[in-house]
């Protein structure tokens, strides 16, 4: 796959499944823009790493997706260096793991406020910019279809939201822009370093593949729709979990 002059912004994409996100575009051509939030020292590492490894700039922009003004001053910084954006990869989202009962109104709506709403703001912001035949990739996860927990009850429903959303953007923005939404399982990340050996081994046993996916994994698949190859997929949600065993 050939990215050569696309530009292409990654929220959330300092560390973990967005980082790799962002040095696989790199990699195969594309002029990234990192977005973090809080994540400042890794942003500046992984610009630094790609820039003396691609020998291109690296545009990395501090914006919270759940500020709108940050949003709008984020995509006014892309445009006004590259006049365009042609591919968004919405990865950025939080999780806040606790027992049911415990999770508090605050929480949760943070929960929906970043993955569900900031995924609607930077898209309608974004979308503006974006030449006929652009491509929007939205991450959610198959916690949002039918495997999720009550544990991740507010974090399962903003998924279903980003589910649900990507279904409504792709008919309003069609048929100039494709939209899709990856949902994958279980990934190997920093995410889920504070699982037993036994939690691991118990989720395993219920994947097909008896594995979590690599990050690389699922950045495979958010190229492939990004490129030329997926043109005619669209509206369309992808799950990446290795297969599910239900029995």
């Amino acid at each position: 796959m050939n990215f050569d002059k696309k530009i292409v912004l990654v929220t959330g994409s300092s560390r973990s499944l967005g980082a790799q996100i962002v040095k696989d575009f790199a990699k195969e051509g594309a002029k990234v823009i990192i977005n973090y939030n809080n994540s400042e020292e890794e942003a500046f590492k992984l610009k630094k790493e790609l820039e003396q490894q691609y020998n291109k700039e690296v545009l990395t922009i501090k914006c919270d997706i759940t500020n709108e003004q940050e949003i709008i001053n984020m995509v006014s910084s892309v445009i006004e260096k590259y006049n365009k954006i042609d591919i968004l990869v919405n990865n950025a989202g939080i999780c806040n793991d606790t027992l049911f009962e415990n999770k508090s109104k605050e929480d949760f709506l943070k929960v929906l406020e970043t993955n569900v709403v900031g995924t609607y703001l930077v898209t309608k912001h974004v979308a503006n910019y974006m030449p006929k035949g652009s491509k929007i990739i939205n991450i959610a996860s198959d916690n949002g279809l039918n495997n999720g927990y009550p544990e991740s009850a507010d974090y399962d429903a903003s998924k279903a939201g980003i589910i649900s959303l990507t279904h409504n953007m792709a008919k309003y923005y069609a048929p100039d822009i494709n939209i899709n939404c990856v949902c994958p399982g279980w990934i190997d990340t920093d995410m889920n370093k504070d699982l037993t050996e036994d939690q691991t081994k118990e989720i395993e046993n219920k994947i097909l593949l008896k594995r979590f996916a690599t990050k690389k994994e699922i950045s495979n698949v958010v190229l492939f729709l990004a490129s030329d190859k997926a043109s005619y997929i669209n509206d369309s949600i992808i799950t990446v979990n290795g297969g599910t065993n239900n029995e």
